[in-house]
């Protein structure tokens, strides 16, 4: 089951209760994982572009749909490489503004992912 989100404000987000201070990442088992930005810092230098690397550590098998709270101002994007990634394993993927993201994984049914960026 996943759990809802109950808000997002620049520079946290509030799951299920618990109110995270960091990007995160939720799984199809509802768990919340801090969101490895590193992966991506690694290679463009920062957190607003997701690269392979990362799209492969946030990708789990037999996910249909991958919602990314892309910041406040929606400055997250994917790296081609995530693009064509996603597009291989048959992943939807969409790039929202947080709040936007937000009314959509409320409301997602199926085997859902979540990426948010709290800030941006």
């Amino acid at each position: 089951m996943k759990p809802a989100i109950d808000k997002a404000k620049f520079g946290s987000i509030t799951v299920a209760g618990a109110k995270h201070k960091h990007d995160i990442v939720i799984r199809l088992d509802g768990s919340v994982e801090k969101r490895p930005k590193k992966l991506s810092k690694a290679i463009y230098g920062t957190s607003h572009v997701i690269s392979l690397d990362e799209a492969q550590h946030v990708y789990e098998a037999g996910a249909e749909r991958l919602i990314v709270g892309a910041g406040q101002r929606g400055s997250v994007t994917l790296s081609p490489e995530s693009t064509q990634f996603f597009q291989r394993v048959d992943c939807q993927v969409e790039l929202l503004p947080i709040v936007e993201a937000v009314a959509r994984w409320n409301a997602a049914e199926g085997r859902v992912l979540g990426l948010f960026h709290v800030t941006c």
